[in-house]
């Protein structure tokens, strides 16, 4: 619990929800006939609603991205760090709008959410999500709170990737595209990594087919280490060596097989907590709808070309040490998006972080996302866009 909500905290916020009842067609050729998205918002919106920034988040993320729920939260939103006033995202010039995706498990409809046609929790029979689909769910809330025109869409990672389908999808819908620490496809080996993760669940005994639920259990231990292998690609080795190196829990080698090194029982604690706060089906669509993102396969590979149908102007940031997406995959999109003649600065931040780097406080990371949001506030203001 803080001692007091920061001065630069948007301070204590209210999720809010809403409910959609006109069929939204998906990528698997199945339909939703309807579905609840929840969201919270910060800051105000201008008269003139030219002020929006729109949040994706990551594999991982919720709806909470900035502020307390209450006075007795121990942290704050998940991007706390960047949203609020005199903040990257700055509250007191922009209404930031961030959202549970469809599939979550965080409030928005998804696999723990009850099936209208059955009356059981949908489980496993929740349609596969694409980013295409978020993209377009996402669109429709737009619609909701009256917003034509986004003045940024913002995201890192997995968010990030959304941030650029919404460039392709809806190019009259926004004027800038953040894209942070994401990449234009996944590699191979990326791949890999969901599908270890996949497989961890899957071959959890309390799985039961995705019909947990139905048995009263939880695949923890498949989720857990889904997690750890996950958390694992997240770090950079010089973040993981400088902060655990190859310490023991004790002063002594105990020739075992339990935990003895100090990184064993960080990724295990990790685990353990995420396993009983994320669901694990919903970690499954995650990991596809990654697996499955190349926006790239409409125009037979040609990032650049598909790339033409965009309008915004881009940031994209990347950080030294991410090996999950490596500076080069942002230069992918870089190269692809001057090819299509957009404009588009960018920045490789130095970080020890790896992954994680885009969540984390870091100076020259802070002045680059800030110059580029205050020069879109600073149209805004101006009446220049």
């Amino acid at each position: 619990m803080p001692n007091a909500i920061p001065e630069d905290s948007v301070g204590i916020v209210e999720p809010q929800s809403a409910r959609f009842d006109s069929p939204l067609e998906l990528a698997c050729g199945r339909t939703l006939d309807s579905y609840e998205l929840i969201y919270e918002t910060y800051g105000t919106l201008n008269a003139q609603r030219s002020n929006a920034v729109l949040i994706c988040h990551a594999l991982s993320g919720t709806h909470h991205a900035a502020g307390y729920h209450s006075v007795d939260d121990r942290k704050p939103g998940w991007w706390d760090a960047y949203i609020g006033p005199g903040k990257p995202i700055d509250t007191s010039r922009f209404y930031v709008v961030c959202l549970n995706n469809l599939g979550g498990c965080n409030g928005s409809t998804g696999p723990t959410s009850i099936d209208p046609k059955t009356g059981k929790i949908f489980g496993p029979d929740f349609p596969v999500m694409t980013v295409p689909d978020w993209v377009n769910s996402q669109a429709r809330l737009a619609d909701y709170l009256g917003i034509d025109v986004w003045a940024a869409v913002v995201g890192g990672s997995l968010g990030g990737m959304q941030a650029l389908q919404w460039s392709i999808s809806f190019p009259e819908r926004m004027l800038h595209t953040v894209v942070i620490a994401a990449a234009p496809k996944l590699t191979a080996q990326n791949i890999a990594f969901n599908e270890v993760a996949r497989q961890a669940i899957m071959s959890d005994p309390c799985f039961h087919n995705g019909r947990y639920a139905d048995h009263n259990t939880l695949p923890r231990q498949g989720l857990a280490l889904a997690r750890m292998v996950g958390h694992i690609t997240y770090l950079s080795e010089d973040s993981m060596g400088d902060k655990f190196g190859r310490d023991l829990r004790s002063d002594k080698i105990n020739f075992g097989f339990d935990v003895e090194f100090q990184v064993e029982s960080y990724l295990r604690y990790q685990g353990e907590m995420f396993s009983e706060a994320f669901d694990a089906n919903t970690y499954l669509l995650m990991t596809k709808a990654l697996d499955y993102f190349d926006p790239a396969a409409a125009c037979n590979g040609n990032l650049a070309e598909v790339l033409k149908q965009a309008k915004s102007d881009y940031l994209l940031v990347s950080f030294s040490t991410d090996w999950r997406f490596a500076p080069a995959r942002s230069e992918e999109i870089v190269n692809a998006l001057t090819q299509a003649g957009r404009n588009v600065s960018y920045a490789c931040i130095e970080s020890p972080h790896g992954h994680d780097a885009f969540l984390i406080p870091n100076p020259r990371y802070q002045a680059v996302f800030s110059a580029y949001m205050n020069r879109i506030a600073n149209g805004i203001e101006a009446g220049a866009l």
